[in-house]
């Protein structure tokens, strides 16, 4: 019966893989693919047509936006991990009234959605001249993504022995010391987690970016994998080619924090 159950489970697991694999497979059928190639997506090209990439690459733009959005993404992250955790280390320190009603004003913000305060902040950010700047979007996704990242560290934190503050404290140690010194160090696995769900995410991001980077020449990756599709024009092969190339730096990322993600997602989620 044990080796059935087994068998099983793997097959189970095996058919999840697989059905995640497909969308990738199809994009790879899709990027090697001459344009006028209406053959079945479902299968491999006899020839490898690269050309898809060259266009994705000229035409497309893409390596601007790649910079674009890694200036974006990186200064993002940077702010979203320090701010947050800055901002966890009092909420999950000091138990009183006052700071579990923030915790429950910040689990009530993180399920505003995005469209219902676009209209808004994009006032707000006109008003301050922000449209189309490196700055104006980098506020505006810090702020969008803060609350879940304080919900994650002020959880974390919780699970990290406060006789280690103590300890510092007696030491000499201030406020500020035991936070960057003792604190901070040890809270690399949901740094990590925080780290690659907020890089992803960013990353990807569309909304903010179609009304927020107006500019041509400061379009993210997702602008301009988007510029492909037209009402007169659309090009999915080279779609598809600068789609495989925008996933390399999120796959890139993920392997090297992996270790440090899932235990990240644990113990920030569950007190």
């Amino acid at each position: 019966m044990k080796w059935r159950s087994g068998f099983w489970k793997n097959a189970v697991g095996y058919f999840i893989i697989a059905v995640h694999f497909v969308p990738f497979y199809i994009l790879i059928t899709m990027a090697l693919k001459k344009r006028n190639d209406f053959s079945s997506r479902w299968l491999l090209p006899d020839y490898m047509y690269v050309d898809n990439f060259r266009v994705a690459m000229v035409n497309g733009k893409l390596l601007q936006a790649m910079f674009n959005s890694l200036v974006v993404t990186a200064f993002s992250v940077l702010l979203i991990a320090l701010l947050g955790a800055m901002a966890a280390y009092p909420l999950a320190r000091v138990k009183s009234s006052f700071n579990l009603k923030m915790i429950s004003v910040i689990l009530a913000v993180m399920m505003v959605p995005k469209l219902t305060v676009l209209v808004p902040l994009y006032s707000l950010v006109a008003s301050l001249g922000g449209i189309s700047t490196y700055w104006g979007i980098v506020l505006l996704i810090t702020t969008y993504k803060l609350p879940a990242c304080i919900f994650l560290y002020s959880n974390f934190i919780t699970t990290i022995p406060k006789a280690l503050d103590e300890a510092a404290t007696i030491d000499g140690c201030s406020k500020y010391s035991v936070f960057y010194r003792i604190l901070l160090p040890s809270m690399l696995p949901v740094t990590a987690t925080v780290i690659i769900m907020n890089s992803v995410s960013i990353w990807n991001d569309f909304s903010f970016s179609l009304y927020f980077m107006q500019s041509p020449l400061k379009r993210t990756v997702t602008l301009a994998i988007s510029s492909f599709f037209s009402q007169n024009n659309t090009n999915l092969n080279a779609a598809a080619a600068a789609a495989l190339l925008a996933i390399i730096p999120g796959t890139l990322l993920y392997l090297l924090l992996q270790k440090h993600f899932v235990k990240g997602m644990v113990d920030g989620s569950v007190k």
